[in-house]
């Protein structure tokens, strides 16, 4: 797993999301030279069962990405070989490779460690490496050996479902990097660009030991800031002026059905092959969804000024859920499901209230209020 060239981009993460969105898109821009070069993936959470999945990443012959569905009206359905990611490794076997990288190599780091990754664990006061640390302990870690090297800047750009991720990312190094020297501290606000970023695309289903499936539509949107260079170029790639109108619309009308559809899934038995387009084929389920969107979601767009956008991205929305070429089991979308409820069903209700909101929401406020089985 050794690249032959220096990967000036580190990527944290391993999901199939990855490999069918940030991976796909760097190998296309590479392939018409725009962008910076090819990946090192590092698995962070030293999972050994995935050592496979490490090996398929980096394989000279590249992993597959099927990517199926509707796009414009026509059906798109096509297969292609992904290649940009030339290293893998694992911060429980490679740490001191992926410190050396991080600090002689590196120019971008992304990421996409799920929920599990930034929780705050004991081992994150630690002044050594230690595996059962936080990914942002982790992360604190390698900027600190890429600073005590030569402090070159760096760019950091968190892909995970948080809003405001880049900021929330800063937040947990600066405080778990408190007590270290001012220089550092100093260095990490001012020489290390945080970017804010959403990501958008439904990757349905894996392929072993490495590749996805996903449907066509894609995005990452990246919000502007001052010396911002994107690593590579790409037509699903914006970079905007703010993300706050593409985050709500992301995260409170996409984001927010699946977590309703994962609810009703897990009070009608939780058959674990049930994918989201045979769910909505129960014209009580979709009946249901499209009354909630209607009478719950969309008042909160009006009173945010947005309702024209909001049901014109409704309307796109409904066409991804009912793509019949992809297998989007419920079951994963019901992966930490009580803190999607927070983020996406809570989160809608206090972003609604905050622009004028006053309309009862008893659906939703009922899966907020509901207790969490033991």
């Amino acid at each position: 797993m050794s690249a032959k060239f220096p990967t000036p981009i580190v990527q944290f993460g391993t999901s199939r999301f990855l490999q069918a969105h940030f991976d796909l898109f760097v190998d296309e821009a590479l392939q018409n030279g725009q962008a910076i070069g090819p990946i090192t993936v590092v698995q962070s959470s030293g999972d050994a069962s995935r050592s496979n999945r490490l090996a398929a990443l980096a394989a000279d012959e590249g992993y597959p990405v099927h990517i199926r569905g509707l796009e414009n009206g026509d059906v798109v359905e096509r297969q292609q070989k992904v290649r940009s990611v030339t290293r893998a490794l694992s911060t429980a076997t490679d740490w001191p490779k992926i410190s050396a990288i991080i600090v002689n190599e590196a120019e971008y780091i992304v990421s996409n460690t799920g929920d599990a990754g930034y929780a705050p664990q004991p081992a994150d006061s630690d002044a050594e490496f230690n595996q059962q640390m936080s990914f942002p302990a982790k992360l604190r870690l390698l900027l600190r050996e890429r600073f005590l090297a030569h402090g070159r800047p760096i760019t950091i750009m968190p892909m995970e479902l948080i809003p405001g991720n880049g900021a929330v990312l800063r937040s947990c190094i600066l405080a778990l990097a408190a007590n270290d020297d001012s220089n550092f501290l100093d260095w990490l606000e001012h020489r290390v660009i945080w970017a804010n970023s959403l990501v958008d695309r439904i990757v349905s289903e894996p392929i072993e030991p490495a590749g996805a499936i996903c449907e066509p539509y894609a995005l990452w949107a990246v919000e502007h800031q001052q010396g911002l260079v994107l690593p590579c170029l790409h037509p699903c790639i914006e970079l905007v002026e703010t993300l706050d109108n593409i985050e709500a619309l992301k995260l409170f009308i996409l984001n927010l059905g699946h977590t309703w559809l994962a609810e009703r899934w897990q009070c009608k038995g939780s058959d674990p092959d049930l994918s989201v387009v045979k769910f909505l084929g129960d014209a009580e389920t979709f009946n249901a969804l499209q009354t909630l969107y209607e009478n719950e979601v969309i008042p909160g767009f009006t009173a945010a000024g947005m309702e024209e956008t909001a049901r014109s991205y409704l309307a796109t929305t409904l066409d991804r859920f009912l793509n019949p070429f992809l297998d989007h089991r419920l079951a994963d979308i019901a992966q930490n499901h009580r803190q999607k409820v927070e983020r996406r069903i809570q989160g809608f209700i206090h972003w609604a209230n905050s622009h004028g909101d006053t309309t009862k929401k008893p659906t939703l406020a009922a899966m907020i209020n509901k207790v969490p089985a033991p």
